[in-house]
């Protein structure tokens, strides 16, 4: 059997981040781009490449290598697609969104992944986690890397789909802190806006995980014969993670809409509080004031005015009713 020369990437390929081949999943050894589709056409071998943010040029090379179609390159160079599943011919096209957490707000990137028989290239684009994790662990494992690229596929969307969960735990860190806080005092204006941008990350997050469901869907179904039926289990495996990601999502935006309503109601029992406090007090400073303005008229006939005790007499009536309205309002929880 013929075996690849090894290969070192030089400078110029630094958006090459691996190109190897793989028999009985086991690497055999690095390639050159120019290389990859001679390799791949040979039985019971694949090719896993690996690129970063590629230009034109090094698509077109790898273009060039596995027949790809120019609406997919066109996809894969510009990277504001959104999560689908396209067949061209026999090779199949994918994108899949990435979540980071960068400086407490989601960031997203995109893998773009082209499959066909013997090969398999991944391209990525913006915050993800580099897949040479996937490629690592599966090479200890040759028994499952030598399903071939249907099952490098599988490792890949899995480790896309699993790092979702880092963000969430962040996340629902965060919310709960923001949870234990809403009873002690309301949301002020700065708690507001993070919550709101809490609430918009989680949206965005789902946007980019629920369209997974149709990928993996699609990939268990008869309509496309390129993805072997023993990796079918594989793949609602996938799905079943996707699921759980928006059971987690849905509860977090649930948790602060009633942390965001729950401080409104806190706010306005504040303010309810505070309201009975200076009605009260206004009842209560009314009855001296009441009393003040009438003998504060100057009317020459007022026969109170000539009463021996009518002073001290007006201050006990006054004091007395103060202290009354002050009880009562005490007793009914005003002040």
């Amino acid at each position: 059997m013929d075996h690849p020369r090894d290969f070192t990437p030089g400078p110029q390929d630094s958006r090459i981040v691996a190109s190897s081949v793989y028999v009985a999943g086991r690497r055999v050894a690095d390639i050159p781009i120019e290389e990859a589709g001679e390799w791949s056409r040979k039985k019971d071998h694949v090719v896993w490449i690996g690129l970063l943010e590629p230009d034109r040029d090094l698509l077109r090379r790898v273009q060039a290598q596995f027949n790809l179609h120019d609406l997919a390159i066109e996809d894969a160079e510009h990277a504001h697609q959104r999560p689908k599943l396209e067949q061209y011919g026999d090779a199949l096209f994918i994108v899949a969104r990435t979540a980071q957490l960068v400086e407490k707000r989601v960031s997203f990137g995109e893998t773009h992944l082209f499959i066909g028989r013997g090969y398999l290239v991944s391209v990525r684009h913006g915050p993800s986690t580099s897949y040479s994790t996937v490629r690592q662990h599966w090479e200890t494992c040759p028994t499952s890397l030598a399903k071939g690229e249907d099952f490098v596929l599988y490792a890949i969307l899995d480790f896309i789909v699993d790092n979702y969960f880092p963000v969430l735990e962040q996340i629902e860190d965060e919310v709960e802190e923001i949870e234990d806080g809403v009873l002690v005092k309301p949301m002020d204006a700065k708690a507001i806006e993070r919550l709101y941008m809490l609430r918009r990350d989680l949206l965005r997050l789902r946007n980019a995980a629920l369209p997974l469901v149709e990928v993996c869907r699609r990939l268990t179904s008869s309509e496309l014969p390129q993805i072997d039926a023993d990796m079918h289990p594989l793949f609602r495996d996938v799905t079943d993670h996707i699921r759980t990601v928006q059971e987690k999502i849905d509860s977090l935006r649930e948790v602060l809409a009633f942390a965001f309503e729950a401080s409104l109601l806190v706010g306005q029992s504040q303010e309810t509080a505070i309201s009975k406090k200076l009605a009260s007090w206004a009842a209560i400073l009314a009855v001296p004031t009441a009393f003040a303005g009438i003998y504060g008229m100057n009317f020459n006939d007022m026969p109170e005015l000539r009463m021996e005790y009518g002073y001290p007499t007006v201050l006990a009536i006054i004091v007395g009713i103060c202290v009354f309205l002050y009880w009562r309002f005490r007793k009914n929880g005003w002040l």
